[in-house]
């Protein structure tokens, strides 16, 4: 979170920016003189302040990854792309239910998508929704215009046709609670205006902002509008995707075993009003999952 601190030399006031960031094990500030007053457009000067530092310490590791991403994607045949593909819908499939509640198993998961084979003794809500995900998943891949309500509502209606029909496809009408969160979601009278706002958000800022910084922060403003009664965090997950996808870089599995991070980064984002909490784990997530193409 960026800080505004005073500084008093020789009897003058002087006013900066202040910010920490993680870098490797130790902690650095960034300062940014900002005048002798805290000038009136100072929420945009923070704004501002926060671009330059992901600049410098964020976006050219993101431009690596994407280059080296697709130049090893160029020696790959189409069956071991198509491989590839595979084990990643699956594995994503896995973990996006799992953090969700699904019963399901990295084995069963991979039965049930590659081979049709249904779990026994799992719950069959479970078992419609995985394979519905999947479908949705390589849907949304093929999907070659821009985000829109109607295709979020689509997609939103294909997972859960299936599994929860009174509930699929339709902008939620009651209060609702997210489980082991201090965070209480819009009221349903505010979430049409919540989502206008969200794609005049969106299309004035997409060009403008680094592709990885727009993957986190539609995940993340989509599941803090929470529109629907069931699922805001799998199709949130989705659009993440779709944005990665869209600007050729490598897609993103956020894992059952990081929930708690993840959790976290979302409630503390969303609790403090403050999109760069989630978006420093999402820059490191995606990172570290991706080290391999920064050698």
């Amino acid at each position: 979170m960026v800080s505004i601190i005073k500084k008093v030399i020789q009897n003058q006031t002087y006013y900066y920016l202040c910010h920490s960031i993680r870098n490797g094990g130790k902690i650095e500030k960034k300062e940014k003189y900002i005048g002798k007053n805290i000038p009136k457009n100072i929420e945009e000067l923070k704004k501002e302040f926060i671009n330059e530092i992901y600049a410098e310490k964020w976006f050219p590791l993101f431009e690596k990854i994407k280059n080296n991403f697709i130049e090893q994607s160029k020696k790959l045949s189409k069956s071991a792309k198509e491989k590839e593909l595979e084990i990643f819908t699956i594995k994503f499939t896995y973990d996006t239910q799992k953090i969700e509640g699904s019963k399901l198993t990295l084995r069963e998961t991979a039965d049930l998508l590659e081979k049709g084979i249904s779990p026994g003794g799992r719950p069959i809500h479970d078992i419609k929704e995985a394979e519905s995900h999947k479908n949705i998943f390589y849907d949304m891949l093929k999907y070659e215009k821009d985000l829109n309500l109607d295709i979020i509502i689509h997609w939103h209606r294909k997972l859960f046709e299936f599994s929860k029909p009174d509930i699929a496809g339709k902008i939620r009408q009651h209060q609702v609670a997210i489980s082991g969160s201090k965070f209480m979601p819009p009221f349903p009278a505010e979430i049409l205006p919540l989502l206008e706002d969200f794609f005049k958000w969106y299309y004035k800022n997409k060009t403008k902002i680094n592709p990885i910084e727009l993957a986190g922060l539609v995940h993340l403003k989509f599941v803090t509008i929470h529109p629907f009664a069931d699922g805001n965090g799998r199709i949130s997950r989705l659009l993440m995707n779709f944005i990665l996808n869209k600007h050729n870089y490598p897609l993103l599995n956020i894992s059952y075993e990081n929930r708690t991070s993840y959790y976290n980064a979302l409630e503390r984002s969303q609790i403090k009003n403050d999109e760069n909490i989630f978006l420093q784990w999402f820059f490191r997530r995606y990172v570290k999952e991706y080290k391999k193409y920064l050698s």
